[in-house]
């Protein structure tokens, strides 16, 4: 019963009436930086350095409507009907040949196709963590991810990153220590080939100690692998899962090598866990999009889609070069990682500046960035930030981190200005370098 519209007997909120008789978990849900900066970074006159999107553009539209011409006119009804819950056959089949590439061999039938690689991470997030359950996440880990397991009230614990990814030893001590604390560790989350948001690579020796050390603690990995393909001066070690079936959950997409609007992903899992997924697949979607899965297994099956993903392999290898240039030019004092693939840089600040304080005036100079306190649940990172090369041209990168450049000594003249210490170096860039292009606003 309600009066004047708000549920009898609730407080609610000025702005919510319906507060108070949410669930507990949803206090887990909240806006990432990430999605909070969308509106401002979709503006023409921001470079926007922030969000993940594919360059799509480089994705010739013939090849897609091509695929969806055949698929409507030989396979219609079944494109605009209801499917299984464990996904299309045929595609199932290509996802293998994908995978393949990256040293995997599988069946079929362990392959369960969901609305994104992100819906096959809640899916298994559901199905394994009850309140108070740990995951274990390298640190800084994708945001999204974050959100996701905050959202089924799981307590995250960081083991530490280098340049050469998740350190084998500071994972053993995570694990000692939840394990003294009497915590249940249920697996380890990791982003190994081209990490988002450090774009660091785990090498081929760790990756085997990793997978020793989680065996010999009965704690499952999910290997989320959205960049693995997207290498550009040779190729990454095989997947984790290549070595390991039982122990691993393998999350793929198409959304970094076709096409995001698809919202076509997968889960690659030991057979017990394959069931539970598809049933928790149907009870979340029913199924997956019959439409798109076609359209994709056509797409695989008539073009040359390696030839495709070599294609994307440059317009990035280009923009991260233009980025690393520009880094060098304009911010010679600072440090980042230099990714062999993937879509992303991690630039680390002077431990002074606070990347989410400094991000208004970033706004107010026309660039955008994600703050680096994004990719921790414990609030970490903050003299960090995550660059993004995937969508900007070679021109508005440059321009993006020459506005950078004037955001970050702003921020530190500022702290001059009330500083009790020796001043704060400002940033110079080397002599000689061009101006930003004159059609940029």
């Amino acid at each position: 019963m309600t009066t004047h519209g708000h549920p009898q007997g609730a407080a609610g909120t000025n702005l919510d009436p319906w507060y108070d008789n949410y669930a507990e978990r949803s206090a887990g849900l909240s806006a990432s930086e990430v999605r909070a900066l969308f509106a401002v970074a979709s503006r023409p006159e921001v470079v926007s350095l922030a969000g993940g999107m594919p360059f799509v553009s480089a994705l010739p539209a013939d090849l897609v409507t091509g695929s969806m011409e055949r698929v409507m006119r030989d396979q219609g009804a079944q494109a605009l009907q209801y499917g299984s819950g464990q996904g299309v056959p045929a595609l199932r089949e290509h996802i293998l040949e994908v995978m393949a590439l990256e040293g995997i061999r599988a069946s079929v039938d362990d392959v369960v196709v969901t609305t994104g690689s992100q819906h096959a991470l809640e899916l298994m997030t559901k199905l394994f963590i009850d309140p108070g359950d740990v995951v274990l996440a390298e640190g800084p880990a994708y945001v999204t991810a974050l959100v996701v397991f905050k959202s089924f009230q799981a307590e995250i614990s960081h083991v530490a990153m280098d340049e050469h990814g998740l350190i084998p030893q500071a994972l053993r001590e995570s694990i000692t220590r939840l394990k003294a604390a009497g915590k249940k560790i249920k697996f380890l989350y990791t982003v190994p080939t081209f990490s988002n948001p450090a774009g660091v690579t785990l090498t081929w020796e760790r990756r085997v100690e990793i997978l020793e050390i989680a065996r010999a603690n009965n704690i499952l990995v999910l290997e989320d692998n959205p960049y693995g393909l997207l290498y550009f001066d040779g190729a990454p070690p095989h997947a984790m899962r290549s070595v390991e079936e039982d122990g691993v959950v393998y999350l793929g997409t198409f959304s970094k090598t076709l096409a995001p609007g698809f919202r076509t992903g997968w889960a690659l899992a030991p057979h017990a866990i394959r069931e539970k997924l598809i049933l928790a697949n149907e009870a979340a979607v029913l199924s997956p999009s019959s439409f798109s899965q076609l359209v994709i297994a056509e797409y695989l099956k008539s073009a040359d889609w390696k030839g495709q993903i070599n294609t994307f392999r440059g317009v990035y290898r280009e923009r991260r070069d233009a980025m690393l240039v520009a880094l060098r030019d304009y911010l010679p004092q600072l440090s980042w990682t230099v990714p062999n693939g993937g879509f992303y840089i991690w630039l680390t600040l002077p431990e002074h500046l606070d990347s989410k304080a400094m991000l208004p005036r970033a706004v107010k100079e026309l660039v955008a960035y994600t703050p680096g306190t994004a990719f921790y649940a414990d609030g970490n990172g903050r003299n960090n930030i995550r660059l993004s090369f995937c969508y900007p041209t070679p021109e508005f990168i440059r321009e993006g981190v020459r506005r950078l450049t004037t955001v970050i000594n702003g921020e530190l003249e500022l702290l001059n200005t009330f500083a009790q210490t020796a001043p704060l170096q400002t940033i110079r860039a080397e002599h000689g370098i061009s101006g930003p292009p004159s059609d940029l606003g």
